[in-house]
């Protein structure tokens, strides 16, 4: 078994982050498991691209993942064909949108599976900022499977701080429960 995500945000917004989480959420689950960013202008708001390599054997690549099983989009402007690029036939696109799963299905094309959440609504609720990373980590759990609810819940827990974990606490079971999947 081998399965690969491809995230896509902007600085700032979590994604290196997300792919971390999800990784130590795999191992914690008994998998191994990979994250590892890929960075142009270091800056706010630039585009980031970050990986996941999760398996059940050592992994040792760690080139740029061409076809994924998920890509998952933290920003809502980069929702479109060309973040899709390499994404296999039936894999998950996960976005952060106001857009429902059909909509998408309609405007990206009808050989992937949908899934979509307000993540940015979510997290401004919580903490006050639009940093979506471990709403996106819930809404892919919810949508793929790839990773489970309670494992990126340890994986919060050993990360943060107690407040900061409480709080993503909240942000992941909300974003679980609201991720709508087509």
């Amino acid at each position: 078994m081998l399965v690969e995500v491809r995230w896509h945000g902007r600085g700032g917004q979590g994604a290196v982050t997300a792919a971390e989480l999800v990784a130590y959420a795999s191992i914690i689950k008994g998998y191994y498991a990979l994250a590892f960013p890929e960075f142009g202008a270091e800056r706010r708001g630039a585009p980031v691209t970050a990986y996941n390599r999760i398996a059940d054997r050592v992994i040792y690549d760690r080139s740029p993942v061409l076809n994924p099983d998920a890509v998952v989009i933290l920003d809502s402007s980069m929702v479109g064909r060309e973040v899709l690029h390499g994404l296999k036939k039936g894999g998950f696109v996960v976005a952060n949108t106001t857009k429902k799963p059909s909509e998408l299905s309609d405007l990206l094309g009808q050989d992937y599976r949908y899934a979509t959440i307000n993540a940015t609504k979510i997290a401004l609720d919580v903490f006050r900022l639009p940093i979506v990373n471990t709403a996106m980590t819930a809404a892919l759990a919810a949508a793929s499977r790839v990773v489970d609810l309670e494992h990126l819940v340890e994986a919060v827990k050993s990360r943060f701080s107690a407040r900061l974990a409480s709080l993503n606490e909240l942000v992941l079971r909300k974003a679980f429960e609201l991720t709508e999947v087509k």
